[in-house]
């Protein structure tokens, strides 16, 4: 394949990764597999990934003119659509399979791209597994996903399965800081100990305050992203498409923050583990403490991955870390 001067470039936080240069040098020798599994925490960034993928693959000297992948004809993105969004078997079929059967119009080859694969049901999965098995000549198919295991284990093990890393946090939502920092002085309060009804009663009040706060930080951050994110996606993208595409975006952005009150919850208990040594009686309280904290906030991701409301996960933890933090 012959070399030319792409205009996608590659996602900053990925420069210098091993797996960029494998996949560089696959492409230039002609020797790419033909299915891509692109996993990593940050949708988002797969999806540039995808996109420097996709336009090394079809701008090349063979072809007959230029497009960015998003617009290029021979290249066919599918995206979960829908409340539940999901990909159907219909979407599969007809917006992915059966225009990778017909013959490129622009370039020598067709890619097709499935943002989000986990979001397959069973019926287009198992669609999907056949292509796999028999990819239609002179074509590529990108997976992406930040749930990789979530896949059929059948299709995992037909890909070539490449992980990027994380970006460095590079936005913050408006009052995000100062809530982490509400955050800590609730718990601290928590463990100096409720020793009245008037203290817990204004526990339980501060964290329905948390919660409150939490939804209109996470909405606001929400739809500046949506903004930003709306730019960049296919100026055809359906109505249903475009939903998804923005739940998606309220999802990720609640799940990152859920991982920062971790570690805020991580960064208020060392300094107690550490108060009086290893081993003290009030390390053991605060290791307690922690653990199960951890382990309600694990089980409060775990609803949210199941498409529960964030305030009302966010609302099993806070209340679950009322007893265990004030009866240390």
């Amino acid at each position: 394949m012959s070399a030319v001067t792409h205009k996608i470039q590659w996602p900053a936080a990925f420069a210098n990764l091993p797996a960029v240069s494998v996949i560089e040098q696959a492409i230039a020798s002609g020797r790419l597999s033909h299915s891509l599994l692109l996993t990593g925490d940050e949708i988002d960034l797969l999806a540039e990934a995808a996109g420097a993928i996709a336009d090394r693959l079809l701008n090349t000297r063979e072809s007959s003119a230029y497009f960015p992948p998003e617009r290029h004809p021979d290249c066919y993105a599918l995206r979960p659509a829908g409340k539940m969004r999901q990909i159907g078997v219909d979407a599969m079929r007809d917006d992915l399979i059966a225009r990778l059967q017909v013959t490129s119009s622009v370039s020598t080859h067709k890619v097709g791209i499935v943002h989000e694969c986990d979001r397959m049901n069973v019926e287009s999965a198992n669609i999907f597994l056949k292509t796999l098995e028999e990819p239609p000549r002179n074509s590529w198919l990108l997976l992406l996903t930040t749930r990789p295991y979530s896949l059929l284990p059948t299709i995992r093990s037909r890909c070539l399965c490449f992980r990027f890393p994380s970006a460095p946090a590079a936005y913050s939502p408006d009052g995000w800081n100062a809530w982490l920092a509400d955050y800590k002085a609730w718990l601290e309060k928590l463990n100096t100990g409720l020793a009245g009804k008037r203290e817990a009663s204004d526990s339980i009040f501060g964290a329905y305050g948390l919660i409150a706060r939490f939804g209109v930080i996470l909405n606001f951050a929400t739809a500046e992203i949506w903004k930003q994110q709306k730019e960049k996606l296919p100026p055809d993208l359906k109505e249903d498409e475009q939903e998804a595409a923005e739940t998606g975006i309220a999802n990720g952005l609640r799940a990152r923050l859920f991982i920062e009150i971790e570690q805020a919850t991580r960064d208020f208990a060392v300094p107690l583990l550490l108060a009086d040594g290893a081993g003290g009686a009030n390390s053991e309280k605060a290791g307690r403490a922690l653990a199960g904290a951890i382990e309600r906030l694990e089980h409060a991701t775990g609803l949210l991955r199941l498409n529960l409301n964030e305030s009302a996960a966010l609302e099993d933890f806070l209340l679950a870390s009322l007893g265990i933090w004030s009866r240390r």
